[in-house]
């Protein structure tokens, strides 16, 4: 009882600290924005070249996200698994915007549920921002030539592996099975084992999959970026360690679609000064807008078949 008390706090703390540390990046870009505002034309230009390669890696990233999500399926040993776990990834995207931000993961969920299992359903669900989120933090991790503590942030990425996912499916099985009182965690693990098996130690297909896709979310970024600054005067290596961490950040505290707000000033904050901040913030603008696009665009049909259903 108690133990079940203490998790209900933990998880109303980290609820009060997303939604605290989303209005605090609300507020603070809002703040940048204005002290920046002269400085910032808000003209979006469609005469610039790199604005369309920029689309091209959002276009990009989406479908290596897609590519990544259907391996990690296949990891969990799902069989005759087709295409069409790819393109229901892509054209479901766009429901992360929705308010609430996880409407996403319950289509793919119960898309998955009627392809294969419910166990994958659920945790090939819930692996794959985990993924992300691991292959982020690892190309973030290269930066410990100029802090050597960011070598730490190469760990979730280690525990992406066979043992270590067994183990968290283990315990939520376990937690599943006290709240129903219904199986032993003899019973438990026995049907865990039947439904879910990973085959191999470590997804690396997946993960390296997961790893293009977060290169091309930065490399849209620096399309965008080059539209303002001369690449030959930023620090490329810089500014890709910058991107991921705060893309991470953006990634673990989704108090809004896409992380936009948390993204963004993360960003400002861990960049500073070093670059003319009202042309940082006519980059990020640019690429979250972008990105966006990018992403409605590519779920458009889903879409237009959701309305027409509804109608």
């Amino acid at each position: 009882m108690i133990l079940k008390k203490n998790k209900y706090l933990l998880n109303i703390r980290f609820n009060i600290f997303k939604k605290v540390f989303f209005i605090f990046s609300i507020s603070y870009l809002c703040y940048a924005l204005g002290i920046n505002f002269k400085d910032i034309s808000f003209r979006f230009t469609f005469n610039n070249i790199y604005l369309y390669f920029s689309f091209l890696f959002c276009f990009l990233s989406v479908l290596f996200n897609g590519l990544a999500w259907k391996n990690i399926i296949i990891w969990l040993g799902a069989k005759n698994v087709n295409n069409d776990l790819t393109y229901f990834f892509i054209v479901s995207n766009s429901l992360k915007y929705v308010p609430g931000s996880i409407w996403h993961f319950v289509e793919r969920f119960n898309f998955l549920k009627k392809q294969i299992n419910e166990n994958i359903a659920l945790y090939g669900t819930l692996i794959e921002p985990y993924l992300m989120l691991s292959a982020s933090l690892l190309i973030s991790s290269i930066g410990f030539i100029f802090n050597p503590f960011l070598i730490f942030l190469s760990l979730p990425a280690i525990f992406l592996n066979k043992r270590f996912i067994y183990l968290i499916l283990r315990i939520l099985k376990s937690y599943k099975g006290r709240k129903y009182n219904s199986l032993s965690t003899q019973s438990l693990n026995n049907q865990l084992l039947s439904s879910i098996k990973c085959q191999s130690f470590f997804p690396i297909r997946a993960f390296f999959i997961e790893v293009f896709f977060v290169m091309s979310k930065f490399f849209a970024f620096i399309c965008c970026l080059n539209i303002f600054i001369d690449l030959n005067q930023i620090n490329i290596f810089l500014i890709l360690i910058i991107f991921c961490t705060s893309w991470s950040i953006g990634l673990i505290i989704p108090a809004a679609p896409s992380g936009a707000g948390v993204f963004e000033t993360s960003f400002l904050l861990l960049i500073g000064k070093i670059y003319p901040q009202n042309l940082i913030l006519e980059t990020l603008i640019y690429f979250r807008f972008i990105s966006t696009a990018a992403d409605l665009f590519l779920s458009s049909p889903f879409l237009l078949k959701k309305f027409i259903y509804k109608n």
